[in-house]
């Protein structure tokens, strides 16, 4: 199929061919096929080339996507109400994954300075350049707001990932005739293309009842943002061992919990590209100038916490978990007869919360230790689905 898509400027395109003939040398030196994932990898992460390590604006209406912190500052706001509550029986920090343009830390900073909470520390781990350019310009006013480069090996307090789970790399399966495949990443003359090679059965083993899906099945599988889980554990649980402090994680993204995202009829996967604010399915545009993401099994990111020894605190809606964290009474803060200030805010809830939009697509998974939320969550709480 033919993508009709913007052209990008010469200097992008230039970069864009320089990770393309990197991933042709990979490809090479790994016997003809590398994994998906790890084109996926190179694809975003390649340094000073990939879509997350390269210097192309990712986010807003010049980038490629809009989250939810772009949309409107009540998104950033009720999420501090949950942040203050949290840190009130934890510790007087926060660590976030992913900061996009720094927007979610500037709204949950000022809100809580309005609330009167103090926050010591507001780490930000970015492993994008041009990101973390921005990220410092829109935190200029904040001095607690420090930069990571990994993971602190210990920490207590709360920890913050809008959309972070979902731009990490996966693996694709297919189940064939012949049993199930691991869908790589070859060469043909000037362009990658697929190639299948019999799938390591430790990855099927994540999906559940494989034997059940039907020939043709194509899916992904997510061992990297398992391996994430598995290292907020660590660093969760070492915090309480050295500080006595326990620690929740705040985790939104889109996805389903394992009995949806492996239905029978979902037989293409979720993978999708975005460039431009278009969306499509060839992860072999212009590598390195789209993003590549795909949907959250949440089944498995909940298991990878809870055998780590984490607690599974909430599953729910993003609808489910803004509304009982207060964004309807945040919202009525503009009185809604001042129509020029009400209007425009009562949209942007109406987009994060409506089923139609972002309000059910998108999960709230709170996975910590030693810490409670609020009752008032425990009526939407879906942990029974995962």
């Amino acid at each position: 199929m033919q993508l009709h898509l913007p052209e990008p400027a010469a200097d992008a395109l230039y970069a864009s061919r320089a990770l393309q003939t990197l991933i042709a040398n990979d490809i090479r030196h790994n016997s003809g096929w590398i994994s998906f994932a790890r084109y996926m990898e190179l694809a975003l992460y390649a340094p000073g080339l990939g879509y997350y390590s390269g210097g192309a604006a990712k986010l807003g209406r010049d980038g490629d996507f809009t989250t939810a912190p772009e949309i409107t500052p009540l998104f950033g706001q009720t999420l501090a109400q949950v942040t203050a509550d949290l840190m009130g029986k934890t510790a007087p920090q926060i660590i976030e994954f992913g900061a996009g343009t720094g927007k979610l830390a500037r709204d949950v900073l000022t809100e809580l300075a309005t609330l009167g909470v103090t926050v010591h520390r507001y780490a930000i781990v970015e492993l994008s350049g041009e990101l973390r350019a921005r990220q410092k310009e829109t935190l200029r006013g904040f001095p607690q707001v420090v930069w990571l480069d990994q993971f602190p090996s210990a920490f207590s307090g709360v920890v913050l990932g809008n959309e972070v789970l979902d731009a990490m790399p996966v693996h694709l399966v297919l189940k064939t005739e012949q049993g199930w495949k691991e869908r790589g990443i070859g060469l043909a003359p000037k362009k990658f293309v697929f190639r299948d090679r019999r799938a390591d059965p430790a990855l099927i083993a994540q999906i559940p009842h494989a034997d059940e899906l039907p020939n043709g099945y194509l899916t992904e599988v997510h061992p990297v943002s398992t391996a994430f889980m598995l290292s907020l554990a660590g660093m969760l649980t070492a915090g309480f061992d050295q500080t006595g402090h326990g620690s929740a994680a705040v985790l939104i993204d889109y996805g389903f919990p394992a009995p949806e995202y492996y239905l029978p009829d979902r037989s293409q996967g979720t993978l999708m590209c975005h460039y431009r604010h278009h969306a499509h399915d060839d992860p072999f545009f212009l590598p390195g100038l789209q993003d590549i993401t795909a949907h959250v099994d949440f089944t498995a990111m909940a298991r990878a916490a809870v055998e780590s020894g984490l607690d599974l605190l909430d599953y729910t809606s993003q609808a489910a978990f803004l509304l009982d964290a207060g964004i309807g009474d945040i919202l009525l803060r503009t009185p809604p007869t001042d129509k020029l200030r009400y209007l425009p805010q009562a949209n942007a809830v109406q987009k994060l919360t409506s089923p139609a939009e972002m309000g059910e697509l998108f999960k709230v998974l709170v996975v910590g230790t030693h810490v409670r939320l609020p009752e008032k969550f425990e009526r939407n709480d879906r942990s029974h689905k995962l």
